[in-house]
């Protein structure tokens, strides 16, 4: 059977981010993948929820009650707008950066296995090609 190539990178990402998620729920984070989806997109300062909606391509109403739950799971806080008073951001709160310092942990060792299995030069043959279908696939890249 031959596979296309979005399934074909689909399919490694998927055993990824369940390895992910499974470890995080073993270590108390009750975390979605939509959540996830959201929570990725947070940049350094803060992000509106509007702009989270939109990279992650969802409407503002599920941005907001995804920001919503992870405000009440301790994942998230929303401060004031230091360029627009009236606005509110969106921020990692401790416990999330905890959460994602963890899961960077796991993908990590999921990279490790998959250079082991690849070898050192077609793991790197292989992020050089992703990271060039990043330029015309990711418009905030």
């Amino acid at each position: 059977m031959d596979l296309n190539t979005g399934l074909l990178l689909y399919i490694p990402y998927r055993a990824m981010e369940q390895r992910v998620f499974a470890a995080l729920a073993d270590a108390g984070h009750d975390i979605t993948p939509a959540q996830a989806r959201l929570f990725q997109r947070i940049a350094p300062d803060g992000s509106r929820t509007s702009e989270l909606a939109e990279q992650a391509g969802v409407t503002k109403q599920t941005a907001g009650f995804l920001v919503e739950q992870l405000e009440k799971q301790g994942y998230v806080e929303r401060v004031p707008d230091p360029a627009d008073g009236r606005a509110r951001l969106v921020r990692i709160a401790p416990r999330g950066a905890e959460a994602a310092e963890f899961a960077a942990k796991i993908v990590a060792e999921v990279e490790e296995e998959w250079r082991a299995h690849l070898g050192p030069e077609r793991m790197a043959q292989l992020r050089d090609a992703l990271m060039a279908l990043r330029e015309i696939t990711d418009p905030w890249a």
